[in-house]
């Protein structure tokens, strides 16, 4: 491993590549060109704050593989951003996008700040600072970023807003996630968490489960948990525990998610919240239940405490959640994962259709959108589950060969310049 990225999480995405390598049946030259990224570029920001003083904040955008077309990924705003955290999401996201079969490569860049703590004048300064000394390396053919941890819509929109003034011309189609008004798709906001409830009804069809009779666990409310478990309450599953940062609840009988939805809007978090008993992270991944949706963040189910779960499928809705060592004891224990890279597709594949819209200045309505999604998804789990069982693997393992296949067609059809 290259010390430049040598961090747990690249570590982690490391392992489960040399994992896949073992049985994917590709040839030196394409293992030895998919370890590592393809470039990678570091800033520091000189942003000025509301107090008028100046500070420095570093930023990171790794492009992982542009063979297939031109890499994409998310922009995110957090204390833990580094080199090889965005270096690992980066990997992550080339097999995602090569697995839905999408013309993109993976990437991932960010900011290391605490966005809560910052107006949002200062968070419009630092993302157009940062686009500004990203110019150079984004671009519509090239590298398209999108929302990620702590950005948004209005991220998306500074920073086409800032690419777009150095063009002289609207440019839309320099990101996705972005406001409806300058090119934005609808379905965008809700793809990731709708996505991932598709794959787990897929998932119930294949076990034999009704996911109406299921009781779920919902590790995150935001972007993605929090419609999530609207997704799985409006299908009629019994949401019996969620959380965000400010802990978790749980009620045995099941939470009424419209209302939880109702309180964070209110007051921005869960926190204050009574309807409901008050647990900890630990508390609620150690809840019984059918499916345990993992939708905070990555390194949640680890060795210490993966032999505590008691559900009857793990479900990934964020990026790394579950260490290599937890997936050996789930293994173990007979407990499937539905892997990241497939089941959180849903962000980047209706990223995909906004790019297209945009560059034909085509718009769809949200259930053509919803339709294709659901399509994509249903395609990409029919592989993995039929791979899996044909291989007797993980349906991780199966996820990231498949993903691995397509990235190394593309490089055995095109080889090395020069």
């Amino acid at each position: 491993m290259s010390l430049e990225w040598d961090t747990p999480l690249f570590q982690q995405a490391q392992t489960q590549l040399e994992r896949a390598l073992v049985t994917a049946g590709v040839s030196d030259f394409v293992a030895e060109r998919l370890r590592n990224p393809e470039r990678a570029v570091m800033f520091t920001l000189p942003v000025r704050m509301d107090d008028g003083t100046i500070r420095s904040f570093p930023a990171y955008r790794v492009q992982h593989s542009s063979v297939l077309g031109p890499t994409k990924g998310g922009i995110r705003y957090d204390l833990g951003v580094s080199l090889g955290e965005c270096a690992a999401l980066a990997m992550w996201m080339t097999w995602k996008c090569a697995l839905l079969r999408l013309p993109y490569g993976g990437a991932k860049g960010g900011v290391r700040c605490d966005a809560r703590a910052h107006s949002q004048a200062e968070l419009s300064r630092i993302t157009r600072r940062f686009a500004s000394d990203l110019a150079p390396f984004i671009g519509p053919k090239q590298d398209i970023p999108a929302p990620d941890m702590a950005t948004n819509e209005q991220t998306m929109a500074w920073i086409m807003d800032t690419y777009s003034m150095g063009k002289g011309y609207a440019v839309p189609e320099i990101v996705t996630g972005k406001p409806v008004s300058i090119g934005g798709s609808v379905f965008r906001h809700e793809a990731t968490g709708a996505g991932v409830v598709m794959v787990i009804e897929r998932a119930c069809g294949r076990l034999g489960w009704e996911l109406a009779t299921q009781r779920c666990v919902v590790q995150g409310f935001g972007n993605v948990g929090g419609i999530a478990a609207t997704e799985l309450y409006d299908k009629r599953a019994t949401v019996v525990g969620v959380s965000d940062i400010s802990g978790g609840l749980h009620d045995p009988n099941g939470l009424d998610i419209p209302a939880l939805h109702a309180h964070v809007a209110a007051n921005g978090s869960l926190e204050g919240y009574d309807r409901a008993r008050r647990i900890s992270n630990e508390e609620l991944l150690a809840l019984e239940c059918d499916i345990l949706v993992l939708a905070a963040r990555e390194d949640q189910v680890t060795g210490e405490n993966a032999g505590s779960l008691r559900c009857k499928l793990v479900v990934e809705g964020a990026n790394g959640p579950t260490s290599p060592a937890a997936d050996a004891i789930l293994a173990e224990r007979g407990i499937p994962i539905l892997p990241d890279v497939l089941t959180n597709a849903g962000g980047v594949t209706v990223s995909y259709f906004e790019w297209v819209q945009d560059l034909s200045r085509f718009f769809w309505d949200r259930d053509e959108i919803r339709n294709r999604l659901a399509e994509k998804l249903g395609d990409a789990f029919d592989r993995v589950w039929e791979l899996a069982e044909e291989r007797s693997t993980t349906l991780r393992d199966a996820a990231l060969i498949a993903g691995i296949r397509e990235v190394a067609a593309a490089l055995e059809a095109r080889g090395i310049y020069p």
